[in-house]
């Protein structure tokens, strides 16, 4: 399979089963404790990021793109926030989604703006990139063309997870308790952080903060790289 290949399947994927599956993980709904620990751990990871941002104190005078930004967990609080916000998925149920939700919120609103559309062709400039939960999708070449991507679409920063590529998570993802359940169907990607790391540098950016949440079911690297002049 091919990174394309890769591609088709996740978009079908998160139109189909994984739309369901995960809708009811990133809602308040029952679960089972498997989709509640990675509800938990995803959330957890959310709100580093918006920790972060708000400890900055200027986002109302920044401009954020959310890179697949499923139902919208982290685009909305943005947005309530007073960030302008440009979120996009390649799923086109997961915005219907984060549309619902948001005009819950906020009426008829442009602010989040919901697109659907895929990493490879998201263009414009915003003050700060942000991808959260994503890179596990793409195998190590297409992640290292993705976050160069990014990167040029990033006037000052860029926020990326990443499921880390060590000896333990490695043996999890082989024995198969690495997002667990019946429903899965998309590839697991694990990277190696050193290797993230050299792709933001190679693209201009150097890390500034950092986080790691880790649950039973849910594991995930936080890395902000903010652009060197």
């Amino acid at each position: 399979m091919n990174a394309a290949d890769d591609k088709t399947i996740v978009k079908d994927y998160f139109n189909s089963t994984g739309f369901d599956r995960w809708k009811r993980i990133y809602g308040d709904g029952e679960v089972n404790k498997v989709q509640l620990d990675i509800r938990n751990g995803h959330q957890k990871t959310v709100d580093h990021v918006l920790n972060w941002l708000n400890a900055d104190g200027n986002l109302t005078e920044i401009s954020i793109c959310d890179a697949g930004c499923g139902v919208g967990s982290l685009s909305i609080p943005l947005g309530q926030a007073g960030a302008k916000v440009f979120a996009s998925d390649i799923s086109d149920m997961m915005i219907g989604e984060a549309k619902q939700r948001a005009a819950a919120i906020f009426g008829h609103n442009d602010n989040p703006q919901f697109v659907v559309q895929d990493l490879e062709n998201l263009s414009g400039k915003y003050h700060t990139v942000i991808c959260l939960d994503v890179l596990i999708h793409y195998p190590q070449d297409k992640a290292e063309s993705m976050i160069s991507h990014l990167c040029s679409l990033a006037e000052s920063r860029v926020i990326i997870s990443f499921a880390p590529k060590t000896c333990f998570y490695t043996v999890l993802k082989k024995i198969g308790s690495f997002f667990p359940g019946p429903s899965k169907t998309t590839r697991a990607y694990l990277h190696a952080e050193k290797d993230i790391i050299k792709f933001l540098q190679n693209n201009g950016f150097q890390v500034q903060r950092e986080a790691m949440t880790k649950t039973r079911f849910y594991f995930s690297r936080l890395l902000e790289a903010t652009r060197q002049n």
